[in-house]
């Protein structure tokens, strides 16, 4: 391929990205209704417990994916890069609509948990194979010293799923009443993916294997054990080791802080409307996702190691008052309430259990709605939902946007970096485990134990309990900045491509 020609990689891109997108859109759906699913899939009688189960399923499926980025790596270094990211495709849409048919706890019990997680597994193979195959095909295309900003199109497809899943959720919200959709429309989501599969499939089944890749098979030289070479070889395992702790650890991090612990944290420990969440989350990311491509193009010029890790940093110093700021932002005791305006009313249910309902407003506008339902030979469930005031939407934007920012510096040149460090006949594999290593298991397993530190310290009575969680990036992210700093080279290397 010409150095400079850039002809047909609009095409390239276009396919690459939208197969992707539906992967991260099917990935992100489950964490998107991470609430109300932990109602539909395990038992009601602990919502905390519920909860954080759902978060352990949803955390299952990242800390699969570096074992799917081992047996699809596998299959894309030896038959292609095509055939694979297509199995992938068709495993995760597959997965994703199975997930939207599963009846609930209340109807088969145990299995319900039990299958969604098997589903959840599926997902996460799928994915460990998705994105390696995605970034190498976009960066086999691209010209000579534009890797960055060519491959900074598939970092925003992450971005860009979560932001369409939140939408359709709220689309499918806004048609159905709220009883319908907890009924039985949260799972609309789960089976509108199976047609964005179907055509991205079609699409996908038209495009010829990678130039570079082709080459190689023509000349005989792909491997035919791309596992020994990749993890068996010393030098080339020092590579792999060097972009897992130096780089993907804290992206990963940043990553899953920046979307999903941002939108978990509003939803249980802020307490504020799903809706208003998902509105003003989908909002941040509209606004931030440009940046991926200016730092991907940026790190063209400059180099990917410093934009990454600057990222890094600046989270690092950021977190804890960007999230005392948004806990503030809502919290109804620095707020004045209008005391004589709260109304009460009173459900009865079949089962014996009656469910209070009290609304109580503020002088600002805040409208705070508290659920206790009593039960029989039960303690009392509390639950409470706040519909914020428009500056206090806009203000959480924002904070959500910084965080956003961060990420697309350590995500847009990390395709790349990555694809960079490693040859073509072992590219797929190598890069592909330290990303979902990186990304599955340190980002995935982060809302699990963010939350996790959460509760602990709200037990124990600590007064900024709330910001407990941070420390799980914070350590992982500095780690890694320090590692990065001192054995990344920031020259961008070309000479694999």
């Amino acid at each position: 391929m010409s150095k400079t020609s850039t002809k047909g990689i609009w095409k390239v891109i276009s396919a690459s990205s939208m197969g992707t997108m539906i992967e991260w859109y099917d990935f992100y759906i489950f964490g998107s209704l991470a609430v109300v699913i932990s109602t539909k899939f395990f038992p009601s009688d602990n919502p905390t417990a519920a909860f954080l189960s759902t978060l352990a399923t949803f955390a299952a499926g990242f800390v699969v994916r570096p074992f799917g980025a081992l047996f699809f790596g596998r299959l894309g270094d030896i038959i292609g890069r095509k055939y694979t990211f297509m199995a992938t495709l068709l495993l995760m849409g597959g997965s994703t609509f199975l997930i939207g048919c599963i009846p609930s706890y209340e109807t088969i019990g145990f299995f319900a948990p039990l299958l969604v997680l098997i589903l959840r597994l599926l997902q996460g193979l799928a994915l460990g194979g998705e994105y390696g195959g995605a970034a190498t095909y976009v960066a086999e295309h691209a010209p000579a010293g534009q890797k960055g900003y060519w491959t900074s199109w598939i970092q925003t497809t992450a971005t860009v799923g979560l932001f369409i899943s939140l939408m359709v959720i709220l689309a499918t919200k806004s048609i159905l009443s709220p009883e319908d959709f907890d009924l039985w429309g949260w799972r609309v989501p789960f089976w509108v993916s199976i047609a964005m599969v179907g055509v991205s499939y079609l699409i996908r089944k038209n495009m010829d294997e990678s130039p570079v890749f082709a080459k190689a098979k023509k000349e005989g030289t792909t491997s035919t054990n791309p596992l020994k070479e990749s993890f068996g070889n010393r030098y080339n395992m020092k590579f792999v080791l060097l972009a897992l702790f130096g780089a993907t650890m804290g992206q990963g991090v940043v990553w899953y802080t920046g979307q999903f612990y941002a939108m978990s944290f509003m939803k249980t420990v802020m307490n504020v409307d799903s809706s208003q969440v998902d509105e003003l989350l989908g909002i941040a990311l509209l606004i931030g996702t440009p940046f991926f491509i200016i730092f991907g193009w940026l790190s063209d010029k400059i180099g990917r190691k410093y934009i990454m890790m600057f990222g890094m940093l600046i989270a690092i110093l950021s977190y804890r008052p960007i999230y005392k700021m948004m806990y503030n932002t809502t919290d109804i005791n620095q707020k004045t309430e209008i005391v004589e305006n709260p109304t009460e009313t009173t459900e009865r249910k079949d089962n014996g259990s009656s469910i209070v309902t009290t609304e109580k407003k503020y002088t600002d506008g805040t409208t705070v709605l508290e659920k206790k339902t009593y039960m029989e030979k039960k303690d009392v469930q509390t639950s409470v939902s706040i519909t914020i005031n428009s500056s206090d939407k806009w203000t959480l934007i924002f904070l959500v946007f910084i965080q956003v920012l961060f990420v697309t510096m350590v995500y847009g040149p990390i395709a790349a970096f990555l694809v960079e460090m490693f040859p073509t006949k072992i590219r797929y594999t190598s890069m592909s485990l330290p990303y979902h290593v990186g990304n599955g298991i340190f980002g995935g397993l982060l809302p699990a134990i963010s939350t996790y530190f959460v509760t602990h310290a709200k037990t124990a009575g600590k007064p900024d309990y709330y910001l407990d969680g941070l420390w799980y990036p914070i350590v992982i992210a500095g780690i890694c900045f320090v590692i990065g700093m001192i054995y990344i080279d920031n020259k961008n290397k070309t000479t694999h491509l």
